[in-house]
C-alpha cells in the first residue's frame, strides 16, 4: 500500500500548487491582455484588416522597427561578446563599477536614455556636431535609432553570455593550446561553438526589446512618417486620433510577426543547445 502511494507522488513536492499559480500569473500579466487585444480587432473584416496592414505607411514603419531592432541585436551580439570576456576573464581596477555601468539601461528610464542620445548625436550636440561636417547624421535617421536600440538592449547580450563563459573549463583551452592550436583558433573551433546558443538569446531578447521601445526611440528618430516613424509610435498616432481599430490592427500584426520570429529564433536556439550536448 506504502509502495503504491509513493508511485503516484511527483518527484517534485507541490507541482500542482505552484503550476496552478504560474498559470494564474501567466494569465494575469500575458494571456488576458493579449485575448483582449484579439477581442478588439473582431470588429475589424478582413478586408479592412488587409487594408490596414498593407498600407504604405504601417509598412514603413514595420520596415523601420525590425531593421533598426535586428541590426542593433546583432551588434550587441558582437559587442556583448566583448564586454562579457573581458568581464570574466581580465582583473582590472574599477571592474566592479564598470560591470554595474552594463545593468544602467535596466534602471534608467528610456525616455531619459532618448533625450541623452539626442542631445549628444543632434547636429549641436558634443559627438553630432563633430560629424556633421564629415556628412554623418545620426540624430532622426535610422543610425539614431539603432543606436539607441544598442543601447537598450547590450545588457540582455552580456548578462546572458557571461554566466556561461564563467562556467567554461579552461582545460579545454588549454589542451587545444597544447595540440598546436593558435588563440584565435581555439576561440573559433573552442570556445565560441559553446557560446552559440547563449548568444542566440542575447539577440533574441535584444532583438524584442528593440522591436517594441518606445521610449528611447521617440526622440532620436524624428517621427517623420515612410521614414524614420516606428511601428509603437504609429501605434500611438492611431489612439490619438481614436483610430483604435487601425491601432489594434497594427499591434496584432505586430504582435504576430513578433511571435513568429520569436518562434523561430527559439527553435533555431534548441537544436544549437542540442548540437552542443
Amino acid at each position: 500500500m506504502m509502495k503504491t502511494i509513493a508511485t503516484k507522488r511527483g518527484v517534485l513536492p507541490g507541482f500542482g500548487l505552484t503550476m496552478g499559480y504560474s498559470v494564474l500569473y501567466l494569465s494575469l500579466v500575458v494571456l488576458i491582455p493579449l485575448s483582449a487585444l484579439l477581442l478588439n480587432s473582431t470588429g475589424l473584416t478582413w478586408g479592412k484588416f488587409w487594408d490596414i496592414a498593407t498600407d504604405a505607411r504601417v509598412l514603413a514603419s514595420f520596415k523601420v522597427s525590425f531593421l533598426t531592432a535586428a541590426a542593433a541585436g546583432l551588434i550587441d551580439a558582437v559587442l556583448g561578446l566583448l564586454l562579457a570576456w573581458v568581464l570574466v576573464r581580465y582583473d582590472f581596477p574599477g571592474k566592479s563599477i564598470f560591470d554595474a555601468m552594463i545593468d544602467l539601461p535596466f534602471a534608467l528610464p528610456t525616455a531619459v536614455a532618448g533625450v541623452s542620445l539626442t542631445a549628444i548625436y543632434s547636429d549641436k550636440g558634443w559627438i553630432g556636431s563633430l560629424l556633421e561636417p564629415l556628412g554623418i547624421q545620426v540624430a532622426y535617421t535610422p543610425i539614431g535609432i539603432t543606436l539607441a536600440l544598442m543601447f537598450i538592449g547590450i545588457p540582455f547580450v552580456v548578462r546572458t553570455v557571461q554566466p556561461v563563459l564563467e562556467e567554461l573549463e579552461s582545460e579545454v583551452e588549454e589542451a587545444a593550446a597544447t595540440l598546436g592550436s593558435g588563440r584565435v583558433r581555439t576561440f573559433l573551433v573552442v570556445v565560441l561553438p559553446q557560446l552559440y546558443p547563449a548568444l542566440l538569446t542575447g539577440f533574441a531578447l535584444a532583438f524584442s526589446r528593440g522591436i517594441g521601445e518606445y521610449g528611447s526611440v521617440v526622440f532620436i528618430s524624428g517621427n517623420m512618417p515612410m521614414k524614420t516613424e516606428i511601428a509603437p509610435l504609429l501605434i500611438m498616432s492611431k489612439l490619438e486620433q481614436f483610430d483604435y481599430a487601425g491601432a489594434t490592427a497594427v499591434a496584432l500584426l505586430l504582435l504576430m510577426i513578433s511571435f513568429l520570429l520569436m518562434l523561430i529564433i527559439n527553435t533555431l536556439q534548441h537544436r544549437l543547445r542540442k548540437t552542443a550536448r
